[in-house]
């Protein structure tokens, strides 16, 4: 299914008794979700995804703009009849059910044309059950479950209607970092499997990127940047999308093109190609740095953590807007590395390199080889 947010915008009214202007949660979205994908919406506390989820799912109503799913609008209708399934981050089951019935209950409540048997009801439920790996936890009660199985149970519940559009606010916020790891990959197999159009709300950029067919990232309920995740990674539109992506973060320094290079402090490091001059914000990812006893970097070593399969440097360098800086190199490189020599080098990789203004932060469009 199809979903078309059209210049979508929620205002909420203001308690500040001084300052009577609306607080705007989302502002003018307009996007097109996909049949069949799975989309990440993206970012910090309160930038207005949860809001947008709502509006989606229509437990908020918009102050303007429409909902599309497929060619019907939805906009004012009511979420029972919007054909969606929602699960909260705290699972929200019915604790004196078992796990069959908690599955059943969306059934029971159908009327009409859409009542089904109790045998349709119990095959549906099974089918739900067996999709999530649940199917031999059914006669069990919410508290003899482990997180992650709640969350499985509360996602077999919205599954088993097969909604038009299947909607996640932070499913994952209250497991342990393995079962979130797991249940991340189930639910994205699920979606692979159903093929229902989901949307997934996080503020965990890993897992956006992880599991996501599209991201879309949020700041103070404005869309910052929709794209597929990797290209979203390595093309941000701003110094904000920039900073928000990756971990290790992406490293920030002041910067000053002239002649034609790249200066960090007093080191040329890379030829620019373009017309920006002056001074700028350039931010390296922490994959970007190439240990060279020679390179045009030069940096205050503080140490060296092991990881296994890679190393990840710890430095320091003046034009540097954090007194820390990473850099993540193979394994491999730990002999060259001398903790006694105080000082290292490094050589850039320039597709790693993005150049931001100072002034607004948007990305600086140029051409940088080695």
């Amino acid at each position: 299914m199809k979903v078309v947010l059209r210049n979508l915008t929620k205002k909420f009214p203001s308690r500040d008794k001084k300052n009577k202007k609306d607080v705007v949660a989302v502002d003018n979205f307009d996007f097109e979700i996909p049949d069949g994908k799975l989309i990440g919406l993206l970012g910090p506390s309160g930038c207005g995804k949860s809001t947008t989820l709502n509006l989606i799912s229509g437990l908020e109503k918009p102050t303007d703009g429409q909902i599309f799913f497929g060619e019907d609008d939805v906009t004012r209708l009511a979420p029972e009849h919007r054909g969606i399934g929602l699960v909260f981050q705290n699972y929200a089951l019915y604790p004196h059910l078992t796990v069959k019935q908690n599955i059943l209950f969306p059934l029971e409540n159908l009327k009409g044309k859409e009542k089904l048997s109790k045998g349709e009801m119990l095959e549906k439920a099974m089918e739900a059950a067996k999709l999530v790996q649940i199917d031999e936890l059914m006669e069990r009660k919410p508290g003899e479950l482990s997180g992650g199985q709640q969350q499985r149970v509360a996602i077999a519940r919205a599954l088993v209607k097969r909604p038009r559009v299947l909607l996640l606010d932070e499913p994952l916020s209250n497991l342990d970092a393995r079962l979130r790891l797991q249940t991340r990959e189930e639910i994205k197999r699920i979606q692979k499997e159903t093929g229902i159009t989901t949307i997934f709300v996080t503020h965990d950029q890993e897992e956006a990127m992880s599991i996501s067919d599209i991201i879309v990232v949020m700041k103070d309920g404005a869309v910052q940047q929709i794209g597929r995740p990797q290209e979203v990674y390595d093309n941000p539109a701003n110094l904000f999308v920039a900073k928000f992506l990756g971990t290790p973060p992406i490293n920030v320094f002041e910067g000053q093109v002239r002649d034609g290079r790249l200066y960090l402090g007093p080191d040329a490091v890379l030829p620019v190609r373009g017309a920006v001059q002056g001074a700028v914000y350039a931010g390296i990812r922490p994959e970007g740095f190439l240990l060279r006893k020679d390179g045009a970097f030069c940096c205050n070593l503080n140490g060296v953590e092991v990881m296994g399969r890679d190393i990840s440097v710890v430095f320091a360098h003046k034009a540097s807007l954090s007194p820390t800086i990473r850099a993540i190199v193979g394994a491999e490189n730990l002999a060259e590395i001398s903790a006694d020599a105080g000082q290292v080098r490094f050589d850039l990789k320039p597709d790693k390199v993005i150049l931001f203004d100072k002034k607004t932060g948007e990305r600086i469009r140029v051409d940088m080889k080695a």
